[in-house]
């Protein structure tokens, strides 16, 4: 429990040290420097989350990154298997990106405010209007160039197996034609086992498998691409 402690310590001090670094960001978005604003985003939020993860003691291996394509935007599509999957995928891919994020993270301040430069998009899960409206925000950001991540189970394992991907969810890659990135996760929800807030040291394994191509699959085909990507994502675990 020490290290748990220890470790949220960690977590708070190092966001309030990034204040400077969102300062210029703010600047820089004012001036409508884009470019210079998405490079310091992209630095700041994959060094603070790589070294979020390093801190627990966990032991990350990431095989496939060359399926990732150098330009362009993506759906990284993952399975969920615990809080620190986020902070796993924005540390060790090097590629930037956001995620479809559940509303309750805007709680927590700096972050918040970080998560909306980077174009996270956040989600409620219980109001299905709101939630439509996310994933056409998701659509919109790709075809601007902003890479995002989905877990579509939609909440973490308990025990590290794969739940169903909720129907339509990656409508949004087939709406704005971009490639989805299948990534399995192994491990990382015994870093901290859902409903236990102690956090552990563990192996974690992402796997990254090649794309999968979004041309000429119309909407109307989304329930078979999602099943086809999580047998993809399932068969690696």
């Amino acid at each position: 429990m020490v290290k748990t402690i220890i470790w949220f310590i960690y977590f708070g001090l190092y966001l309030l040290g990034t204040v400077p670094a969102l300062m210029k960001v703010k600047s820089l978005d004012q001036q409508g420097r884009i470019q210079e604003r998405d490079k310091i985003i992209h630095q700041t939020a994959r060094g603070w989350a790589k070294s979020l993860v390093n801190f627990t003691g966990a032991q990350i291996q990431v095989t496939g990154e060359e399926n990732i394509p150098k330009e362009g935007s993506v759906l990284f599509v993952s399975n969920h298997q615990g809080n620190f999957d986020i902070p796993i995928l924005l540390g060790f891919i090097d590629k930037p990106k956001a995620f479809i994020a559940k509303k309750e993270l805007k709680k927590i301040p700096i972050l918040r405010t970080w998560m909306e430069y980077m174009q996270c998009v956040f989600i409620d899960r219980q109001d299905a209007r709101q939630s439509l409206k996310a994933i056409n925000r998701g659509t919109e950001l790709l075809k601007e160039g902003y890479s995002q991540v989905i877990f579509p189970e939609g909440t973490r394992s308990e025990d590290g197996t794969i739940g169903e991907f909720k129907a339509g969810s990656l409508k949004l890659a087939l709406k704005a034609n971009v490639p989805i990135i299948p990534i399995s996760i192994k491990g990382s929800y015994n870093m901290m086992p859902k409903g236990d807030w102690k956090i552990k040291a563990a192996k974690v394994e992402v796997i990254i498998s090649p794309a999968v191509s979004t041309e000429n699959v119309a909407v109307k085909e989304s329930n078979e691409l999602t099943d086809r990507v999580r047998e993809i994502i399932a068969a690696k675990l």
